[in-house]
């Protein structure tokens, strides 16, 4: 693309039109995207490791408190570097984590290996992957069932509540509709960089979001110009808004019973205040 491109750009875009074309398994684009998940001054990409390990000890306590002593088999969809899978399996649960990025999942293997545990790490896109086996526990941690269409997060949901052993659970952490509203009413903006997520080179990063009110959908546009060449890049991304009865029917259709929206969390806690809920439901024996 050319600069005349982004100057004489459709504004706003129709969800999902232009794709979520964000090359997360893109082999330079992964390495950098690792490097933002490893960054403990901010929750952009992966949480801050006290955050992290307090959300883990949530799970173990509060949502496996009645499955017992014996490891549980857990299921980590978009794992990214194993920093959620590792610390469940150090309290002695079966981990499989799953992702599309080979620089994260280079990183969650050895990990898993400087902590003495034993993960499973396979790179694959969770939303077509075909896995074998039963879990106790499904668990995707940061909003990502947002980013897909809503028949295609339904689909999800029912995929992976069939791999769910009998009383087994499901835990989505999910956006709050004002998180998703506000996400596409942010105001544009841009900045310079010598190298950043999107390009290791010096360019320019510009930032447009649209809130559609018809389909409550919010999409990002990240505009990417070359500082030699001049030459733009565009990336999209849309994500869908729910209501909370939305996201209990979602699960309910899927066969899940017991579903609750969990915003209230332990006094402690501070991973109450990210903006999302926790979406957890069970499946029947």
């Amino acid at each position: 693309m050319k600069l005349i491109d982004f100057i004489n750009r459709n504004s706003p875009p129709e969800p999902w039109a232009e794709g979520d074309n964000i090359p997360w398994d893109e082999p330079g684009f992964s390495e950098r995207m690792l490097k933002e998940h490893l960054d403990p001054e901010h929750d952009a990409a992966s949480r801050r490791p006290s955050l992290i390990t307090e959300q883990v000890t949530w799970l173990h306590n509060e949502i496996l408190a009645d499955k017992g002593t014996e490891p549980l088999r857990i299921l980590d969809l978009g794992c990214g570097p194993g920093l959620y899978a590792v610390r469940l399996a150090k309290l002695g649960h079966e981990v499989t984590g799953i992702d599309i990025s080979p620089a994260s999942l280079e990183y969650a293997r050895k990990l898993a290996d400087e902590n003495g545990v034993k993960c499973e790490f396979l790179q694959a896109d969770f939303w077509v992957a075909e896995l074998d086996g039963t879990y106790d526990l499904v668990v995707q941690i940061f909003g990502e069932l947002n980013v897909f269409r809503r028949a295609h997060a339904a689909a999800i949901v029912r995929k992976y509540t069939s791999m769910l052993a009998p009383n087994g659970r499901m835990v989505l952490e999910v956006d709050r509709p004002e998180t998703t509203r506000e996400r596409g009413n942010s105001t544009p903006g841009w900045r310079s960089r010598e190298s950043g997520l999107f390009s290791n080179k010096p360019h320019l990063y510009l930032e447009e979001s649209f809130w559609n009110d018809e389909q409550r959908i919010a999409t990002t546009r990240y505009w990417v110009i070359d500082g030699h060449t001049a030459e733009v890049t565009r990336y999209a991304q849309s994500f869908a808004s729910y209501e909370p009865d939305e996201y209990r029917a979602m699960l309910t259709s899927a066969g899940l019973t017991d579903v609750e929206l969990i915003s209230e969390y332990p006094e402690e806690s501070t991973f109450g205040d990210l903006q999302r809920w926790m979406l957890v439901g069970r499946k029947q024996s």
